[in-house]
């Protein structure tokens, strides 16, 4: 073999051998410079398999810290053969619940924290336009906690919240979850025990909420409430086919206004929703699809009698959203306020009109 050829197989084998080599130093820690690399990393890992456990003990504490703070506040209300919710609103010893937790009843027995025997109470005000209500215990407990309510303006998406009541008549059960939304507009059944009212601005959350939860409390990391639990999401199957991780809950806001004013005048004297001032019911056209509300009565004085709309009229639009159910109507009522001007569209013997309408006061 010739020394061209012997240089050249020579460099065939140095290659991958210098590789390995050079591999192995960088194992081994044969210089100080890459001593040092490896070392730090080391110490990275070592930091951050510490630092995970001890966030997740941190946030467990959290949990537990806000769980003291308001279960005691979360009490179990038994309205008749049903059982619900209610948070402990002021040490003389209101309670705000859910309409449809109360029902048609105007006594009941309310369990609280540490209490081993039922405390009767009875019914202040229900006002199911906005699904709640207030009871009052006879004979407030020495050590009635009453919780706090945070401010449903600061309520962000992602936000870590925990569910507290009595799912299923289990007392004192907490759920965890985030929020998943705000600003949401839902209609409720009248099946099961609903009001059929349409909520504006509910805090969507996928905190678990099942059938005992209603009328209990929502809350931040702060212990602050941030909402009522009043509905689960149902699948196409209706009631029996629940929507995992979609319930809602009625924003602190609302919960503190309508419970200021039934607890200081005993009902509800400014709700702050639109009305449109009508009696309505959903009519359907000549293929039995929903085809707008017909206007049954019309509240003298009120909004639309003001705007000259009329009993028999069909309303088919409010705004810019079309209008075929009741339901429907009541949506996009929600999303309005009371002194908003509006165009409404409706037919009257076959011709379709407009007016402009100054919606009033629910």
């Amino acid at each position: 073999m010739d020394a061209s050829r012997r240089r050249a197989v020579a460099v065939r084998l140095g290659g991958p051998a210098a590789a390995l080599v050079c591999s192995l130093a960088l194992t081994t820690g044969c210089s100080g410079q890459t001593t040092a690399s490896a070392a730090k990393e080391r110490q990275e890992g070592s930091t951050a398999q510490a630092a995970a456990p001890r966030a997740a003990s941190d946030l467990q504490d959290d949990y537990q810290k806000v769980i003291n703070d308001v279960l005691p506040s979360v009490v179990q209300i038994q309205a008749g053969a049903d059982l619900g919710s209610g948070i402990v609103y002021d040490d003389q010893g209101h309670v705000v619940t859910n309409a449809h937790v109360v029902g048609e009843e105007r006594a009941f027995r309310v369990t609280t924290a540490g209490s081993e025997q039922p405390q009767r109470a009875r019914l202040v005000y229900s006002y199911p336009e906005q699904d709640l209500a207030v009871i009052k215990l006879d004979r407030p407990p020495d050590g009635l906690k009453a919780a706090r309510f945070g401010d449903s303006a600061k309520v962000d998406v992602g936000q870590i919240v925990l569910a507290m009541g009595s799912p299923l008549g289990l007392s004192s059960s907490v759920t965890q979850g985030i929020v998943s939304a705000t600003g949401r507009t839902v209609s409720e059944g009248r099946g099961d025990g609903g009001t059929g009212a349409t909520l504006a601005n509910m805090v969507q959350t996928s905190a678990a909420i099942n059938p005992g939860n209603s009328g209990g409390a929502l809350v931040d990391l702060d212990s602050r409430v941030i909402g009522i639990p009043t509905l689960a999401a149902t699948g196409i199957g209706g009631a029996d086919s629940q929507a995992p991780g979609i319930g809602f809950a009625i924003p602190a806001s609302m919960v503190k206004t309508v419970a200021d004013q039934i607890i200081e005048d005993g009902k509800v004297t400014d709700s702050g929703r639109a009305a449109l001032g009508i009696t309505g019911r959903t009519i359907v056209d000549d293929r039995f699809r929903p085809a707008g509300v017909a206007v049954v009565e019309v509240t003298g004085g009120g909004a639309a009698d003001e705007a000259g709309i009329e009993a028999g009229d069909v309303i088919t639009r409010l705004g810019d959203t079309d209008v075929t159910t009741i339901t429907s109507l009541a949506e996009a009522l929600a999303e309005r306020e009371p002194g908003d001007e509006v165009k409404v569209t409706f037919t009257r013997d076959g011709d379709e009109r407009t007016a402009e309408v100054t919606l009033g006061k629910q």
